[in-house]
């Protein structure tokens, strides 16, 4: 009997109960709430938790998985000694991950076809696609025994989210920890933008590239030892012939380089003013040739030389040179004249090479500090898209370097090198004489960590974080913090903060939030802001005053009629609606208004006619417009509100689903809101009363604050009515970045259109079109994901221009959820989320994000070789939980090298040992003692339909 219990014992049968049961008690809601309420009179202490946003774009795999079970045991553990552990779910929502897989579906190569289609449509598209793996994610969770709360997530993309980023960013920036920089760095030419030095690091790959040694020839030789005649006795002094007398034979200096490409942008040659440099003719080679004393041997191999001079580098700075490539020597360039010449500098070594380094300022760090230093002419014959620039005749539009890959066209294989360029440069220079070897080296070369594309090291403007000046109080703040394993907090994270530049936050990209920096197109004056609240004293004010009134009772509001067809449109005022009207009105006087709008049915018409009168209004100045009209309910019209209401499920699908032949509230508000708009930008200065009905008096309120629909619904509150009859409400409004739906948005491309005028000279500020790098906005989420330092939950706040607002407190004790006593991911993230927590923290309060963080490893296929869905080199994640179970998964996973962050080479054996030492043991363990017990629990659902021993009985 035993033993055919154990038979028969399927792991995800039971665990499917256990999780039913969970979710029908509401197992985890309950341990939430028994742990936040005091006992005892004392309130319980909180254990902050912080989870780390993964990317929507995809399905968990085993490392989502391993920190997943991390996060869920050290909670749950805090959960059992009384502590309130909120966990909170997340979504990375912006970036290149997302971008990436729009432009795939979309069939976009390049930036510039997103250009070409739009920035509103690929938006838009990144939007609806941003969340189409979460109801996966919200199945599969669960299923590993995890406890968090799905339902009320954070996502990045939220705009209190990013209303917070925004803040981070100004506050850092008030403190002089932003700035606007022209730097060397990473682009990634296919995407178009740059990436910080942590993201570069992720994509590193060993290549095989081309290097070449390049012939530059001197144009001013002396004082280099000259060829002379041999005997000018014979001819006696001073009798030479003309043939015979002194002269220089053609020198070049030797230049080794692994990036053909950028010669054709080289302005100076740097050499290592103290290294020794030998003057060298060589067997077979024409002139002479200058290399590195300590590099001939390995530059010129078995070719036989003889030493002609050994000079010291100094004697060669201030030479000019012939460059390789004559594309801009005629071009009206700035410091032309210092251009061309040897420099001395110090970066330059005699260990590897030809000691001589050919200088490309656009294209490398030490090439821009050296034209800096030195200054040097620019030349950038290179597009940010990674093509040869127009002027670079030869070569005009050929990629530097491409992604390289194999592709059908037309039904025939392609391949695409990524060498092409280097390729086509060395046949040019060799064609020239002007090549004087070439070989093959291997190498990591650094590669975009999304798209797999070749990086290029360019020189361009960015937005940076002053990592440099507060690296010293990092590193204080990881010293208060715990990491398991030790080792890696003062060692690979530590020196990593050690080495770390300035962070460039900045990326020209699109679906992300937006940099907050507006420039002025005339003096180029800078303004930062750091809230809705800013941007809405900032955005040009049109000077109108805004009062809505709603109709006075009428005809149809006695007999419960709905009326909303203006054919329909037959129902007057009541006598008591006229009194309303006009009691109203006599209230209005002292306000003076200007301008009456109107909706066109009977009982509004009736009610803004009252109101003029009595406020000697010209009726001339009424207008009657039609978007100001009660909602359409297609079908209900003439029938009874309950008719109407009983046909939608809840409130909220009144915004969604619309009856037959009418309209639902989202069409509502975007017409009404459209009115709105309109107005303030055809008029100035005047007080505007808008007569309306309920339902759009309300929507125009919740479109003029862009309230979504959650919000709008929150705005009207449990009263029947949002406004009574005949009831005035002052409308606040300052037109601001909205969507379609008049729902507030700081995304691309609605924030681009809000506009300043500068108060330094009256000039027009555009907001650079830039948007975050996502890390920052993840690195973030301890302040975002509670709308700090705001108010997320006050909706009176989001009824007037204090939406927005800082709360008053503004210190960091009112950010109760801060610093995390707990974190937990995988090794990867030393130089991503775990740093980016660390640097944010430590620039806005002193302080470390994070108390206490466990470092999983990285899980890798059997053999050894990173996981590849591409290869099938691993078992499917679900399939080994409907297999063994979930509880075999974990316990596999926890007791693995992987959770002391070393690499784990899965083994679905190791879970199948687990499964059978472990849990079947287990399980015949409760078996036998099930048996002789022959006591039957209360609860079936933690083991299976057989009886229960005593100790489960519930007590």
């Amino acid at each position: 009997m035993r033993m055919e219990k154990i038979k028969n014992f399927i792991p995800k049968e039971a665990e499917s109960k256990v999780l039913e049961f969970w979710e029908k008690e509401k197992i985890f809601e309950k341990t939430l709430k028994k742990t936040l309420r005091p006992v005892q009179g004392k309130k319980s202490k909180d254990y902050v938790f912080y989870d780390g946003p993964p990317f929507a774009t995809g399905l968990p795999h085993y490392g989502h998985i391993l920190a997943g079970i991390i996060k869920d045991v050290f909670p749950r553990y805090q959960t059992m000694k009384g502590k309130y552990v909120e966990r909170k779910w997340g979504w990375d929502c912006h970036g290149l991950p997302i971008e990436n897989i729009v432009e795939q579906e979309l069939g976009l190569k390049t930036k510039k076809d997103i250009e070409k289609i739009g920035v509103l449509k690929f938006n838009e598209a990144a939007r609806n696609r941003v969340m189409s793996y979460s109801d996966d994610w919200k199945k599969i969770i669960p299923k590993i025994g995890r406890w968090v709360d799905m339902e009320n997530d954070y996502k990045t993309m939220d705009k209190d989210y990013m209303e917070s980023v925004l803040w981070v960013f100004k506050t850092l920036y008030d403190k002089g920890l932003i700035y606007e920089g022209y730097k060397s760095m990473h682009i990634c030419p296919r995407c178009e933008t740059t990436l910080s030095n942590f993201e570069v690091t992720q994509g590193y790959k060993d290549i095989t590239d081309l290097s070449a040694t390049v012939k530059f020839e001197l144009k001013q030789p002396t004082p280099l030892p000259s060829e002379q005649a041999t005997n000018p006795a014979s001819f006696g002094a001073g009798n030479q012939p003309r043939f015979l007398r002194s002269r220089q034979p053609t020198t070049y200096l030797l230049a080794w380089t692994t990036t053909p490409w950028t010669l054709p942008g080289n302005v100076a040659l740097a050499i290592g003013a103290d290294i020794k440099y030998q003057i060298l003719s060589i067997k077979g080679e024409n002139g002479r040739f200058i290399i590195a004393k300590n590099r001939v041997s390995d530059v010129l191999k078995d070719k036989e030389y003889k030493l002609i001079k050994e000079i010291k580098g100094s004697e060669l700075v201030g030479k000019k040179y012939k460059p390789a490539f004559d594309y801009y020597q005629k071009k009206d360039l700035e410091n032309r004249e210092k251009g061309w010449k040897i420099y001395g500098a110090k970066f330059v070594t005699a260990k590897e090479g030809t000691g001589i380094v050919h200088i490309a300022p656009a294209f490398g760090e030490d090439d821009l500090n050296l034209a800096r230093k030195e200054k040097l002419p620019f030349i950038q014959h290179v597009s940010i898209s990674g093509e040869f620039k127009p002027e670079v005749k030869d070569f005009a539009g050929m990629k530097v370097k491409p992604k390289a890959e194999t592709r059908n066209e037309f039904g025939s294989a392609m391949e695409q090198n990524s060498q092409t360029a280097d390729i086509e440069i060395i046949k040019w220079l060799a064609r020239d004489n002007k090549l004087f070897s070439k070989q093959k080296i291997t190498h990591p070369y650094p590669h975009c960590w999304r798209c797999d594309t070749p990086l290029l090291n360019y020189a361009t403007s960015s937005w940076f974080v002053k990592v440099t000046s507060i690296k010293k109080k990092i590193l204080e703040n990881n010293i208060k913090t715990n990491w398991i394993p030790p080792y890696l907090r003062e060692g690979r994270f530590g020196n990593w903060i050690k080495d770390a530049p300035d962070w460039a936050v900045s990326r020209s990209r699109y679906w992300g939030a937006p940099l907050p920096v507006w420039k002025c197109d005339k003096c180029k004056k800078i303004k930062t802001v750091g809230s809705v609240a800013e941007i809405k004293k900032l955005i040009p004010k049109s000077g109108n005053k805004y009062f809505a009134m709603r109709h006075g009772q009428s005809e149809n509001n006695v007999q419960n009629i709905i009326n909303s067809k203006i054919e329909a449109n037959r129902y007057r005022l009541t006598e008591k609606g006229k009194k309303q009207a006009i009691d109203a009105a006599e209230k209005l006087k002292k306000q003076k208004i200007d301008l009456i709008f109107s909706s066109d049915f009977l009982r509004t018409k009736e009610t803004a006619e009252l109101v003029a009168k009595t406020i000697e209004l010209e009726t001339s100045k009424i207008i009657f417009d039609r978007r100001l009209r009660e909602i359409n309910t297609g079908v209900f019209d003439g029938k009874t509100g309950d008719d109407y209401h009983k046909y939608f499920a809840s409130f909220k699908e009144k915004f969604l689903k619309a009856p037959p032949e009418g309209e639902n509230l989202n069409d509502l508000k975007k017409r009404i809101t459209e009115f709105l708009y309109d107005a303030d930008k055809k008029y100035s200065n005047k007080n505007i009363l808008i007569v309306s009905h309920e339902y759009p008096i309300w929507n125009l309120f919740a479109g003029s604050q862009g309230l979504n629909t959650d919000e709008t619904i929150k705005l009207r509150g449990k009263a029947n009515d949002f406004v009574k009859f005949a009831e005035i409400k002052k409308l606040d409004f300052t037109p601001i970045s909205h969507n379609k739906n008049y729902e507030l948005d700081l995304h691309r491309p609605y924030i681009d259109d809000v506009r300043f005028v500068c108060d330094k000279c009256k000039g027009e500020m555009k907001r650079i079109p830039d948007v975050f790098d996502c890390w920052f906005e993840s690195g973030a989420m301890p302040y975002s994901q509670s709308h700090y330092p705001f108010d997320p939950s006050s909706i009176s706040s989001r009824r007037s221009d204090n939406y927005g607002t800082r709360n008053k407190k503004n210190k960091l004790s009112s950010l109760k959820r801060f610093p995390a006593e707990f974190i937990a991911e995988g090794i990867d993230q030393t130089r991503g989320w775990f740093y980016t927590l660390m640097v944010l923290s430590t620039g806005l309060f002193n302080k470390p994000a994070f108390k206490n963080v466990v470092v999983n490893g990285i899980i890798l296929a059997e053999n050894g070789q990173k996981m590849s869905k591409k290869l099938k080199n691993y078992p499917d994640p679900m399939e080994i939980i409907e297999k063994y179970g979930a509880d075999a998964l974990r316990l596999y996973l926890l007791s693995s090298p992987a959770v002391r962050a070393e690499s784990l080479n899965f083994s679905e054996k190791g879970v199948d040992e687990i499964y059978k030492k472990v849990i079947l043991r287990l399980w015949n363990t409760y078996s036998f003692y099930e048996i002789y017990t022959g006591e039957p629990t209360t609860n079936p659902a933690f083991f299976g339909t057989g009886n229960q021993s005593r100790f489960l009985r519930d007590r």
